[in-house]
């Protein structure tokens, strides 16, 4: 665009067990844009309702995003004074995610942007997790490395600019976050065992088993954590009626285990691409001791790093929106007025064209 031009962007988050609804304000058309502003946010988590199950139930995480989205789309809007007939674009994530919940929000979105003749934006949800530390305190620069670490990803990218993204390396099986969560399971820490691990493990000694670091010196960028996961089993087995009692030790060397493997990975990744920054998201990004030990190695080395806030690594709108607004900045995509959608629940984030 070559004129100046201030957006409302809404954006709509329902891939998984977390309905996530955000409106930020936009300039598009100038070169060198500010970074988008969040004016408001919500968030409905369904950990209770699954928690009963150990995991997601998908048929009940698309029902229950239906009970949601338009609530928290209302309470959005009420928080920022803005109302629907002001907003000019809706993003709504596209992909990877459950495809029932995905259609959920793909519905809401088009069906909105049809009765109101605005625009829509499909967007990867990967792509809103990597682009998240822009709404922090301390935003980041193009170019950096970027760790993405969630319950279903583990990733290094080269991250060039807005759709500009190249896989350095990827997890080949377990994710970080299955490793936590499955691991946690098997100690009987229940659903969502990733955080119960992270904080039962305060309590352990990280040092007390020894558990492999997968691929670690594999001379490449990729994970692997399912073997992990198979250690934690094996050990669980060996101690016993001593679990209990050895419980938090088993979860700090766990924790360690992982944290190792994505500290020296991401390290390597810098060092081969020589880059100066690094950008942690998803929701093991908020994990304390993953943060803790980066901060200190990427000190020492002179490497800035940058997260989400913390409020904003899980699955949210708000990424969303400011990943619409971004892409509309940079040119990489057009909203339009073609209201017949479909969602990717499997989308790798380097598929992404200009075009998208």
């Amino acid at each position: 665009m070559d004129v100046q031009t201030n957006l409302l962007v809404l954006g709509i988050e329902s891939s998984c067990d977390e309905t996530g609804v955000a409106l930020v304000q936009a300039t598009v058309g100038t070169a060198g844009a500010a970074v988008p502003t969040l004016l408001a946010h919500a968030l409905h988590s369904q950990i209770e309702m699954h928690q009963a199950y150990g995991g997601v139930v998908p048929e009940l995480a698309s029902r229950d995003h239906i009970r949601r989205v338009l609530p928290l789309t209302e309470a959005v809007l009420a928080e920022a004074a803005r109302t629907l007939a002001e907003v000019d674009v809706i993003a709504y994530t596209r992909g990877p995610g459950l495809a029932g919940a995905l259609l959920v929000g793909a519905g809401v979105a088009c069906a909105l942007g049809l009765a109101l003749d605005k625009p829509v934006l499909g967007i990867h949800h990967l792509e809103g997790h990597l682009l998240s530390p822009f709404l922090s305190a301390d935003p980041p620069q193009f170019p950096f490395v970027a760790l993405l670490v969630s319950g279903g990803h583990t990733q290094l990218m080269r991250v060039d600019g807005v759709g500009q993204y190249q896989i350095l390396g990827e997890t080949i099986d377990d994710a970080a976050g299955e490793a936590f969560d499955k691991s946690a399971k098997l100690m009987g820490l229940g659903y969502p065992g990733g955080p119960a691990l992270s904080r039962l493990a305060q309590q352990g000694d990280p040092m007390a088993f020894k558990l492999p670091r997968p691929l670690l010196h594999s001379g490449n960028l990729d994970f692997s954590f399912a073997g992990l996961k198979t250690a934690v089993m094996t050990q669980a087995k060996k101690l016993g009626n001593d679990l209990e009692v050895r419980k938090a030790d088993l979860a700090a060397s766990t924790q360690a285990a992982i944290v190792d493997v994505l500290v020296k990975k991401s390290l390597t990744a810098l060092k081969e691409t020589g880059l100066q920054r690094i950008v942690v998201a998803g929701g093991v990004g908020a994990n304390s001791q993953l943060r803790a030990q980066l901060n200190a190695a990427c000190q020492r080395l002179g490497v800035r790093v940058h997260y989400p806030e913390l409020h904003l690594c899980t699955d949210n709108g708000a990424m969303i929106a400011l990943a619409g607004a971004m892409r509309l900045q940079s040119g990489q995509q057009q909203a339009q007025r073609d209201y017949a959608f479909d969602v990717k629940p499997r989308w790798p984030l380097d598929a992404i064209s200009a075009a998208a």
